[in-house]
This record gives C-alpha cells, sequence and structure tokens, in this order.
C-alpha cells in the first residue's frame, strides 16, 4: 500500500507497506516552535498520524506507557532527564517502539550515548522534514545507527 501527500508527486509518497494505519508519533522536545514544525511535517504525510507530545523525558517515559507510539522523535538537551537516558528507559520498556534522536548537533559532535542508547537514527534539526522522516523510517530496521 503507498500513501501520498497533499503535495503529490514522487516527492510525496511514503512506504507504508502491509499497513492498514498510521503510524502513530510522539513528538518530545522542551522546545514549542519545533514540535510545531515536526507536527507540520506530520501532516504531509499520511502514513504517520500524531500521538502526542511531551516537552521532557520523564513525560515521554509515562506517555509512551500510555500511549504505545510506533515512533518518538526525541530530543537529546532538555532538562529533567535527557532524551538519551530517556530513550533507554522506554526500549527497555518497550522494545518495538522506535526512536529517532533530534538535536542541533553536528553529527560528529553527537554524545557518545547516543549511538548507543538504543536510538534507530539521529537526525540534526535543520535538516528534518518529510524526506528524512520517511528515509530513516524506511531504514529503521536496518541494525545501524543512522545519523543525518
Amino acid at each position: 500500500m503507498r500513501c501520498g501527500s497533499t503535495l503529490g508527486g514522487p516527492h510525496g509518497l511514503c512506504e507504508a507497506e502491509n499497513v492498514t494505519s498510521p503510524h502513530s508519533v510522539l513528538i518530545v522536545d522542551d522546545q514549542a516552535p519545533f514540535r510545531m514544525a515536526v507536527k507540520a511535517v506530520l501532516r504531509r504525510l499520511p502514513c504517520f498520524q500524531l500521538a502526542g507530545e511531551a516537552s521532557s523525558g520523564s513525560e515521554a517515559i509515562a506517555l509512551v506507557d500510555e500511549l504505545h507510539p510506533a515512533l518518538v522523535l526525541m530530543d537529546i538537551n532538555m532538562p529533567e532527564m535527557n532524551g538519551i537516558e530517556a530513550t533507554r528507559r522506554i526500549l527497555a520498556a518497550h522494545p518495538d517502539v522506535v526512536v529517532f534522536l533530534c538535536s542541533t548537533y553536528d553529527v560528529a559532535d553527537l554524545p557518545p550515548a547516543a549511538a548507543a542508547s538504543g536510538a534507530s537514527a539521529y537526525v540534526n534539526k535543520e535538516q528534518f522534514g518529510a524526506d528524512t522522516l520517511r528515509r530513516l523510517w524506511q531504514e529503521r530496521n536496518s541494525g545501524s545507527f543512522a545519523a543525518t
């Protein structure tokens, strides 16, 4: 099954093989403007659906327990609990959840614990968009930590 965006054309398509409903997404970021930008991207991709939003790592853990999203877009730097620790805890309890870390770090400057957190990928917030999200989702089971 293919699903497309309202933009049409090949850039609006996303793979959703054998999926009868959109993949649910939890956005975790302490900055409301980035959460709003991610929601705008999700609206362009019918294969993804907003499940909820969190502004801290501890709130993210509680919402994953409650909502069981397919994907968590996790900011690295947040007060209380950083996204790397929240990712570790989420994946320990929910190994079927996919986590993509998001931040403004250059790939070379990522904290060493990012790749070891269990996250499937890292995306620089400046590079985040529909094409990047589709590509990372398609590569989520590659077994390697993808960094964009």
